[in-house]
């Protein structure tokens, strides 16, 4: 300390680097770690990294070869709000692994081996606003209720999966969305999926890669972008009758006049025995008064 009071620049540089040894101290391994923010990009990481501050806001994961989020260290991060696990191993069950991020408004899952998508796989992300499923090539599943608990998502990225299905009321009941990509997926254009088409073409959602949302099967639809196949869809599945229409409807009418014939058989047996009844019962009373 020198006489006017104030300290000298070597306590200074002294007190600095333990405040910076203090916070390496607090960052991971072979991540890199600013103010709330954790970032292990491109480091190999065969694990979901340990020792992450408690107070962490934002986790990037890009670029590892992670297969496993543990939902017990994810939930000692309870004001993780953006969490980026691009390009890992990510895939199978996700199933309640975000239990404890309830504040979580960012989330990208693209690149990764992820299979399907239940209600349980997000339901807890009650504040979710961006969620990016992208390029998940094995993903040929996501349940129609997937999202009922994610109101607040205004940004949904579903391109190049396996997806061939999407129930409309998937995304139709998500009153914040503004954002779907739906391009490079394999779709199946049949009658079923006509509501979903639909919707989109009368929605008010922004597709942005719409000239590549297009119909892989069947063949008399492929590569032919959603109005186009709406269309189409259209004569055929509405105007017409399918084959198993017609046998159902032939079936229908043959049960409605089984049934016609027999309660008019019955009703007939009815009538008879009661009119046999009737007459014996008018002979008995006569021979009673002739007697």
């Amino acid at each position: 300390m020198s006489s006017s009071g104030r300290p000298r620049p070597l306590s200074l540089m002294f007190l600095l680097g333990m405040g910076m040894a203090s916070e390496r101290i607090d960052c991971p391994s072979r991540c890199s770690c600013q103010y709330l923010e954790v970032d292990c990009t491109g480091q190999q990481l065969q694990e979901f990294p340990a020792a992450i501050p408690l107070d962490t806001r934002q986790l990037i994961l890009v670029a590892n070869n992670i297969s496993y989020l543990p939902a017990m260290e994810l939930s000692f991060l309870a004001d993780l709000v953006y969490l980026d696990c691009r390009k890992n191993l990510l895939g199978d069950d996700l199933d309640f692994t975000f239990i404890g991020v309830a504040k979580l408004v960012y989330l990208d899952l693209s690149f990764n081996n992820l299979t399907q998508v239940t209600f349980s796989t997000f339901s807890h992300l009650l504040s979710l606003v961006v969620l990016k499923i992208s390029d998940n090539p094995n993903l040929v599943a996501i349940e129609k209720d997937a999202f009922a608990n994610n109101t607040w998502l205004r940004h949904l990225d579903v391109s190049r999966t396996g997806l061939m299905f999407l129930d409309t009321s998937t995304v139709q009941d998500l009153p914040n969305l503004r954002f779907l990509g739906l391009g490079g997926n394999l779709w199946h254009c049949n009658c079923s999926f006509l509501d979903f088409i639909t919707w989109m073409t009368e929605s008010n959602v922004h597709f942005p890669d719409a000239d590549n949302i297009t119909c892989y099967t069947p063949e008399g639809l492929h590569a032919l972008k959603m109005p186009a196949a709406e269309a189409q869809l259209h004569s055929a599945c509405l105007a017409q009758l399918y084959k198993r229409d017609y046998i159902f409807l032939c079936l229908v009418g043959f049960c409605m006049f089984f049934a016609g014939t027999m309660a008019a058989w019955l009703a007939g047996v009815c009538a008879v025995i009661y009119e046999v009844h009737t007459s014996k019962g008018e002979e008995e009373e006569e021979e009673d008064t002739d007697t």
